[in-house]
């Protein structure tokens, strides 16, 4: 008995890689954003400024680390499943968050780390779909 490391080049394959690169779009552009405004988004959020400033750069190097993983000419199933599993711990993560500084956090601030929450669990959904 063999195991399969790496899924073979199909339309499976493909629509991962899209997902993975769409991830890659909205994982950097909130790191940027979280980054470069976290003096500004700390008060209109709720949330330190360190921070959004540690979360901005990991996201800029988990977005990184995406577009690398989605140009491979084939995309390994177990870096998929750490992308997959990655997001859901994110999504616990954010809950948490949001219901442990709930008295911290201004309704913007509540909204934006929901909403994120929300699109990071579409991605997993996604990425796990097409794994």
């Amino acid at each position: 008995m063999t195991a399969t490391l790496t899924a073979p080049a199909t339309d499976t394959q493909r629509g991962l890689r899209t997902v993975l690169r769409l991830d890659a779009v909205a994982s950097g552009a909130l790191g940027v954003a979280a980054a470069a405004g976290a003096g500004v988004l700390d008060t209109l959020l709720g949330l330190p400024g360190g921070l959004l400033l540690g979360v901005g750069v990991f996201l800029v190097v988990y977005a990184a680390g995406l577009v690398v993983l989605a140009a491979r000419p084939a995309i390994p199933r177990p870096l998929t499943w750490v992308v997959v599993l990655g997001n859901s711990a994110w999504v616990l993560a954010s809950l948490g968050l949001a219901v442990g500084a709930w008295e911290q956090l201004t309704v913007l601030g509540a909204v934006v780390v929901l909403a994120q929450a929300a699109a990071v669990a579409v991605f997993a959904d996604l990425q796990y779909a097409r794994r």
